[in-house]
């Protein structure tokens, strides 16, 4: 028996019926057919999964979808302007390749604007540590650092 959500999803409603054990990466990838969230771990190890919720980056593979009821949650695809344009972290990722793969890049984004918003003048050093819980592993990091610092000049 499936139970009933209601929520935002890239500022648009959203009502669903969900089994209560769906993960909120599962919702969104599979019931909402947003694929740019991406599960590397089911285990909140790599961020890969990392949304906005209520404004909050949060790992989606290890929350429920239920608990996101009457939430609003913001995914790598809402982060762009609705004419296309790149969020200004997201250009920045591109214009200072801080990808390779591209796997870890949602999250990484996700998390990188949420750290911005909080810490918008934040060191080298806090970068580091801030974006610790998402893995990435083709870049050695040093072009990810360097993106979120043009991204922070940029959202300025």
């Amino acid at each position: 028996m499936g139970l009933t959500i209601t929520l935002k999803v890239n500022g648009a409603p959203v009502t669903r019926e969900v089994a209560p054990q769906t993960l909120l990466s599962d919702f969104v990838r599979e019931g909402l057919r947003l694929t740019g969230t991406h599960i590397g771990c089911d285990t909140s190890q790599c961020g890969a999964c990392t949304v906005h919720l209520n404004g909050r980056a949060v790992k989606s593979c290890t929350m429920l979808a239920v608990q996101a009821q009457g939430s609003e949650v913001l995914t790598i695809e809402g982060l762009a302007a609705e004419n296309g344009q790149l969020h200004p972290m997201q250009e920045a990722f591109r214009q200072c390749h801080g990808l390779q793969c591209g796997f870890c890049t949602p999250g990484m984004v996700m998390s990188a604007v949420e750290l911005v918003q909080q810490c918008p003048d934040a060191s080298e050093q806090q970068i580091r540590e801030r974006l610790d819980g998402n893995f990435c592993r083709c870049t050695g990091y040093q072009n990810i650092v360097k993106a979120v610092q043009q991204g922070a000049e940029a959202m300025r």
